[in-house]
């Protein structure tokens, strides 16, 4: 039997599970860890600038990858700054491992320098959190936490280490365990097969269906047979934020995205649908909008993995509990074994209504002379990388424009903060993807507000030569406030002006990169081109874009989801 100290189980535990790269910041509490890590070549450690980026390295990682991604911080504010994170990872389901420091277990609960509660700091926004208390755990311990991060719904764990538990002079017996077992945590392997066959009669039986696809799709891998799924009914579907690239956004049946800055053709489909079929999705306020005008006509089928999330927000009609991938496999083979066939005269009268709400544009904007509407950015985005890049975002106006005018067409290309809505996770999530991928095309949409919550990590760029492209889309100012405020508040513009902002080309070139402004509509397309043709460097390019334009379309508030304003003068 192997002997090693605790410290070098830590690491040996997370390179017999197969991780990666861990993303940390080393101090004092995990000392004892580092010198395992300089010991051994078979985990690569990324030295990022602040502990928020380890984490959101981390989860851009995992979203792209279906991996779980590993943060190691020390104790104290280390442990601490991860905390935004962990909450972005949570409300999005994100499989996550959060390894902190802590001070030695004999001084628990003294107030010993950079002493925090990690465990119940973090306890409402992880899966499970650990303490270990001796080192001959932490094989199980890390073994269970990946375990629970990936199984069922996902979401991040924590793993909290006392430095004397990772002694460097004391050897213990070392085994990773093959199988972990966990007392009350028996996640549904399949769905109910009586609730299926509701769903599946109810499906056939339809005269104006409309699937409605989340995160839990692409989670899940199910991103094949719900295209399969939705051939097969010839329905229109639609997609949450989270769930863009779950079905081809370039296809004739998708509608685009629906909620609060969804398409009008979307959001009305589902307000006049006679049955919605949710997958992987929870209802969230972004997309019902008034829950009790919420599609006052449909009957919903809803499946989930976490019987927690069924009838939460909106009640489900049939509920079915279980992996997607699993649900719709049994769901397809039930279509084919039906009795019966669809209402193909109903269908092509729905399919008439569809197309003629898609007729008002999925999301159209006017262009102006010698003004660069911040909808062209993304548009010049789309053309150069072909569709195909891996494309993170911050949170504002800039990620509503990417999200509805850049087609995704494969799963786990889309990377944006759904649920906590954090800015400054698109840089660090971006260098998780492109350290993952470096032959692939990363960028990295942003606006001048949230790039600088991280920008530090353009260091951590040039260390580990990570060349993504960073659209910084400069309307100098917070966007979405900036359009709240004229919307709603009389245009009280209180606090959301940028008035000192960098020069972010001598920014980025002060890190060793290369900046490009634009500010006129000709320029921007052979800066884009020029941009992606320089592969071996990360490039900044600081684009100048009307302050005034507006998201839309935009739901009222309290209202339906058909509910909409479609420009700053037209309303449905």
């Amino acid at each position: 039997m192997e002997l090693l100290s605790g410290a070098d189980m830590v690491v040996r535990s997370l390179a017999d599970e197969g991780v990666e790269y861990i993303y940390g910041y080393p101090g004092g509490a995990l000392l004892h860890v580092y010198d395992a890590i300089f010991r051994q070549k078979a985990v690569t450690h990324i030295l990022v600038r602040h502990e928020q980026a380890a984490t959101h390295m981390a989860d851009g990682y995992a979203r792209a990858t279906g991996k779980p991604g590993v943060a190691l911080v020390t104790s104290g504010p280390g442990a601490t700054n991860t905390i935004t994170g962990i909450a972005t990872a949570y409300m999005d389901s994100i499989p996550m491992v959060v390894i902190s420091g802590q001070v030695p277990s004999t001084f628990i609960g003294t107030d010993m320098f950079q002493e925090v509660d990690m465990v119940g700091i973090s306890r409402p926004i992880v899966k499970h959190s650990f303490l270990v208390k001796k080192a001959e755990d932490i094989p199980e311990v890390i073994r269970k936490a990946f375990h629970l991060a990936q199984t069922g719904r996902p979401g991040p764990v924590v793993v909290d280490i006392p430095k004397d538990i990772t002694d460097l002079t004391k050897k213990y017996e070392y085994k990773y365990p093959e199988k972990v077992k966990i007392r009350s945590y028996n996640p549904p392997a399949k769905g109910h097969n009586g609730q299926i066959r509701k769903a599946v009669e109810l499906l056939m039986k339809a005269r104006r269906p409309v699937i409605y696809a989340g995160g839990g799709v692409v989670l899940g891998q199910a991103s094949e047979l719900l295209t399969e799924l939705v051939k097969k009914l010839d329905v229109p579907v639609t997609n949450t934020l989270n769930g863009l690239g779950s079905f081809p956004g370039s296809d004739r049946q998708f509608v685009g995205m629906l909620g609060m800055h969804g398409s009008y053709c979307a959001n009305k489909a589902m307000h006049e649908s006679d049955l919605i079929l949710a997958v992987g999705a929870r209802f969230d306020d972004r997309v019902t909008n008034n829950t009790e005008k919420f599609c006052p006509n449909a009957k919903i089928i809803h499946i989930d993995i976490d019987p927690a999330s069924i009838s939460k927000n909106v009640v489900a009609d049939i509920p079915i509990v279980g992996p997607v991938d699993a649900v719709l496999e049994n769901m397809l083979a039930q279509i084919d074994e039906y009795q019966g066939s669809q209402d193909s005269v109903a269908l092509a009268e729905w399919w008439a209504s569809v197309d003629s709400w898609r007729e008002k544009g999925l999301f159209t904007y006017e262009k102006s002379d010698g003004i660069l509407k911040p909808q062209q950015v993304i548009e010049s985005l789309y053309q150069v990388t072909k569709g195909d890049a891996f494309v993170t975002t911050d949170v504002g106006q800039h990620q509503m424009f990417a999200a509805q005018h850049y087609r995704f067409n494969k799963p786990n290309r889309w990377i944006s903060s759904g649920g906590l809505g954090t800015m400054g996770y698109g840089l660090p999530a971006a260098m998780g993807i492109k350290l993952s991928f470096p032959e692939e095309q990363v960028a990295c949409v942003t606006g001048e507000g949230s790039i600088q919550m991280n920008i530090q990590e353009l260091s951590t760029c040039l260390q580990y030569d990570l060349h993504l492209k960073v659209i910084n889309i400069n309307n100098q100012a917070l966007g979405m406030v900036r359009q709240w405020q004229d919307m709603q508040y009389d245009s009280r513009y209180s606090h959301s002006y940028m008035e000192s902002l960098p020069d972010f080309v001598k920014l980025a070139e002060s890190y060793g990169h290369v900046g490009i402004r634009v500010t006129r509509p000709e320029d921007l397309l052979p800066a884009m081109e020029k941009a992606f043709s320089l592969k071996d460097r990360l490039v900044f390019m600081d684009i100048q874009v009307d302050p005034d334009e507006h998201v839309y379309p935009m739901q009222i508030k309290d209202g339906g989801m058909c509910d909409l304003w479609l420009s700053k003068t037209e309303r449905t």
